[in-house]
């Protein structure tokens, strides 16, 4: 028999597997790290939490991964679980998140280096506060930090100070071509400055640059196009600026169809798309805008469609509520109107814009002088955009016939009173008001001020000629010639020497005669007969004079003339007629209706439609009298047959009572 074989003895316990030092575990992390893989990065750092918790390595490592990956409600519940201060972390999960406040709140107290500074001006720009976000961003001018110069311009455009873009991008040595979102902020900047075609061309510069950047990366078309369409948009709207609305349409319409853009181009292509559509169509553009502006539960409460709210810049905002309270107006849905305009405030704060539109609402409803009232209220509030205001409530009241407000709230422009246009509105008003002395010290302001103005364009002699004319028109003839006479002298006008020549024949007519000879004489009116051209003014002197024999013998010359030009040509007749032998002659009333002609016979209407119903005695009596007038009756009388009389059917009735 073979032996036994010996059994191999049971160990009690599995041997554990061989355990990893925390060094291997970080340099396999540090492996995963420069290969972007980050869910690997999660994986080791949870590894190492479990030998070694509250790692602060660890920690960071795992939520820096989390935030990476998206992740941030997972990230944000990481660092509420540990004691360790990652407040930058948290304030950059709170901003994703769309927190703003909360994360500003977060920065508050930290040491202040590129990476907060940097995090703090991108919270200040997504909660509107561009001059804040921009001057941080000068502060990191000379700091080495990867696409800085994209969000410096992008600050510098929201913030309004497009002027300063060039500059900028000179002290960062940078040109706007070296990347297509720099050059796009670049564009948006000349925009802003109404260069409409450098800004078009450097858009198609960047449309052609993000095509060949994103077809290098691999990516698929549609993505490519959905990262293109936010500069088409833009493209758009320049040739919507430049007047070539027909094409800016269709741009618009393409890729509202296409639907491949994000929500905020999405929401930006529609709001154009209305407001180049105005009045037109105002139910189905209120439909797309009630999309995009929605009614929350509360009463006067709206907000943006999701994800709008921090993905559009306050102006983009603004303009979405502009568009739906004007169409509002426009279908005279007055309720709604009033409804959104009382929420303006609360949803565009520190503009003026809820102000204009609240006086709107109010002069649609007929309440001008209410409207006035809160426009110069508003202006003291908003002294710095106080100049849309006064220009508002001037022409508020100039319309709803209340001169004397109109010119308070112009006068309180200064820097516009002496403007041709301005000088006019005042004068006008003035007038209209009876103000005759206020009208007059206007254009006298007007003239002291262009007299020591030294600009190219001096508007000098418009106002003084038109100040001669307004003197002349209420009497004051002698300030009138001054003035002409001062315009003769400086510009050399024709009109104004006619004027000074017409004024001064009331006042001086030694100085009217002297300027007169000045007055050049046409050469076609060298030898013309006054008197006998006075004579001959005007149709109605048709008396017998020269002048109307000149005229009948013209005109009888002419009608010779006439005459030996015609030339008798051979009448032309119709196929197969015989001129000889015409036959009888057509009748002359074959172009005539039928009803029209001798010829005509109306037909014969039958007399029982004119019976009346009633007592046999009216009826007969009736038939009879029709029947003794009928040879005698023509057609007018058959037309408009007798009617019963009322006296004798009342008469038969009281007869049967009887």
């Amino acid at each position: 028999m073979p032996p036994k074989s010996k059994e191999k003895p049971k160990s009690a316990a599995a041997a554990p597997p061989p355990s990893i030092s925390i060094e291997d575990l970080f340099t396999s992390i540090k492996r995963h790290v420069d290969k972007d893989e980050f869910e690997q990065i999660v994986k080791l750092s949870d590894q190492v939490l479990s030998v070694a918790p509250g790692d602060e390595d660890a920690l960071r490592c795992k939520v820096a991964a989390l935030i990476k990956c998206d992740k941030i409600d997972d990230a944000l519940s990481v660092i509420r679980k540990v004691p360790n201060d990652f407040s930058y972390f948290k304030a950059y999960c709170l901003y994703r998140q769309k927190k703003l406040k909360e994360a500003m709140e977060s920065l508050k107290g930290l040491e202040e280096n590129f990476a907060t500074m940097l995090l703090g001006s991108q919270i200040l720009f997504r909660m509107g506060k561009m001059d804040a976000s921009v001057d941080i961003y000068r502060k990191l001018q000379n700091s080495n930090i990867d696409a800085l110069e994209i969000n410096v311009v992008a600050g510098l455009v929201s913030a309004g100070k497009s002027s300063e873009v060039k500059g900028m991008m000179d002290a960062l040595r940078v040109k706007a071509t070296s990347s297509f979102r720099l050059a796009y902020n670049a564009a948006c900047s000349l925009i802003e400055e109404h260069k409409y075609t450098d800004a078009e061309q450097l858009l198609l510069l960047s449309r052609r640059m993000a095509q060949e950047t994103l077809m290098d990366e691999g990516l698929a078309d549609d993505k490519i196009e959905t990262k293109l369409a936010r500069i088409s948009v833009q493209l758009a709207y320049v040739q919507q600026l430049t007047g070539n609305t027909k094409e800016a349409v269709q741009s618009y319409t393409r890729i509202i169809k296409r639907n491949l853009a994000s929500e905020a181009t999405q929401a930006v292509a529609t709001n154009n798309l209305i407001a180049l559509k105005g009045p037109k169509d105002i139910s189905d553009s209120l439909k797309k805008l009630d999309k995009l502006v929605k009614k929350t539960g509360g009463p006067g409460s709206f907000q943006l469609a999701r994800g709008l709210d921090l993905k559009l810049s306050p102006k983009q905002k603004e303009a979405l509520y502009i568009n739906r309270m004007l169409l509002l107006l426009h279908s005279n849905k007055m309720e709604q109107a009033r409804e959104l305009v009382a929420a303006l405030p609360d949803l565009c704060p520190g503009s003026v814009v809820p102000v204009l539109l609240q006086a709107a609402v109010l002069v649609k409803e007929n309440k001008a002088g209410k409207a006035e009232e809160i426009l110069g209220q508003s202006a003291d509030k908003f002294p710095d955009n106080s100049r849309v205001l006064h220009l508002a409530r001037a022409q508020i009241a100039a319309a709803g016939g209340h001169p004397q407000i109109a010119v308070a709230s112009l006068e309180k422009i200064p820097d516009i009173q002496h403007m041709p246009a301005t000088v006019a509105t005042l004068v006008a008003l003035k007038e209209r008001a009876g103000d005759i002395d206020g009208a007059d010290a206007v254009f006298d302001s007007a003239i002291r001020w262009w007299s020591n103005a030294m600009t190219e364009e001096n508007k000098l002699s418009v106002i003084m000629q038109e100040a001669a004319a307004f003197k002349l028109k209420h009497g004051r003839k002698e300030e009138a010639a001054r003035l002409y006479e001062e315009i003769v002298k400086s510009h050399g006008s024709v009109e104004a020497l006619v004027g000074l020549i017409q004024t001064a024949a009331h006042v001086d007519v030694e100085k009217a005669e002297a300027y007169e000879k000045k007055l050049k004489q046409m050469p076609d009116l060298k030898d013309i007969d006054v008197d006998s051209l006075e004579r001959t003014s005007g149709a109605k002197h048709a008396e017998g004079g020269s002048h109307m024999n000149t005229a009948t013998s013209y005109e009888d010359n002419n009608k010779e003339k006439t005459k030996k030009k015609k030339r008798k040509r051979k009448p032309k007749y119709p196929k197969g007629f015989d001129p000889a032998n015409p036959g009888p002659p057509p009748d002359p009333e074959r172009w005539l209706p039928k009803r029209e002609r001798s010829s005509f016979r109306p037909k014969r209407k039958d007399k029982r439609i004119a019976q009346i119903r009633g007592s046999q005695g009216a009826v007969a009596k009736e038939a009879g009298n029709a029947n003794s007038k009928s040879s005698r009756a023509s057609s007018k009388g058959v037309s408009t047959g007798p009617e019963p009389s009322k006296p004798s059917s009342k008469s038969s009735k009281k007869k049967s009572r009887k």
